[in-house]
């Protein structure tokens, strides 16, 4: 008997654990609903590469840090582009999917984004700071990042020899992320408490704030994909980028009420069903 419905293969890795989030239950959640319109199989990021000729499209979601599996990543993506594969978030993000070099581009482009250098001799373009942010360029979920005292990180920046970045550390009034499916806004999300950075409550983002995550949303040109809009409130009231979140951006959809997750729900169908069409 032929397929009659789109066959997408769904990579996560339901056993990552992450600080203050549960990654699997939202993609339990999203597969729950997904498997409505699709046929559909989970698999593990490390399977992913010999599983794709079976599938008309590749959902890439909670896969955890590509650090955990990189040999197993650059093939998946080797192999989705000899053959063609439709994935989704498409592979050509410039954001987190390839790095953190971003962050230094973006700076010297002007963009509104926290100031970020890459060697010791450029730390003078930096504001003064008590304290930076020294974190990898390769890093993700936090993984690497430490807080160094002024009166070290030149020391520290050279010692790492070009594989860091270099922030200062901003003292913001909140992180608010917003959340793009591929490139319509759907909700935006605040915490309210820097100190709990995963405690998020619905945010009413203002037109100017929209216009300043479309800029990034934009710039990135990923046509197919949830993109994810990390931004501090500065002190000045203004909002300057934190990340940029064009992999497998977590989507905290317990944060939204039930309408929100049906609303999401039904604009990454019709965002599949348009991959599919392409």
């Amino acid at each position: 008997m032929p397929f009659t419905r789109p066959r997408v293969l769904y990579v996560t890795d339901l056993a990552y654990e992450a600080r203050g989030r549960r990654y699997c239950d939202e993609d339990i959640f999203l597969t729950s609903r997904l498997r409505e319109d699709f046929d559909l199989a989970l698999c593990h990021p490390r399977d992913a590469a010999a599983l794709l000729d079976a599938f008309d499209a590749v959902v890439v979601r909670n896969s955890g840090p590509v650090l955990g599996y990189r040999a197993a990543y650059d093939a998946f993506r080797e192999r989705a582009a000899e053959r063609g594969t439709r994935v989704y978030n498409q592979l050509t993000g410039r954001a987190d999917m390839a790095g953190k070099q971003y962050l230094l581009d973006l700076t010297e482009a002007g963009y509104p984004v926290i100031p970020t250098v890459g060697r010791a001799e450029d730390l003078h373009r930096l504001p003064a700071a008590d304290q930076y942010v020294v974190k990898p360029k390769l890093g993700a979920d936090s993984t690497g990042l430490r807080f160094v005292p002024a009166d070290r990180v030149r020391a520290t920046v050279r010692a790492d020899a070009g594989d860091v970045l270099v922030q200062p550390r901003v003292d913001f009034a909140h992180e608010i992320s917003f959340y793009f499916v591929d490139h319509d806004f759907q909700y935006a999300l605040y915490a309210p408490h820097p100190e709990r950075r995963w405690r998020l409550e619905p945010y009413d983002a203002t037109p100017e704030d929209l216009d300043f995550a479309r800029r990034f949303v934009e710039w990135n040109g990923v046509d197919h994909g949830i993109q994810r809009v990390d931004a501090c409130r500065a002190p000045g009231g203004e909002l300057l980028l934190v990340e940029l979140e064009d992999l497998n951006p977590y989507l905290s959809l317990d944060a939204l009420d039930e309408a929100g997750r049906d609303s999401f729900v039904t604009a990454l169908r019709a965002a599949l069903r348009r991959l599919l069409e392409a």
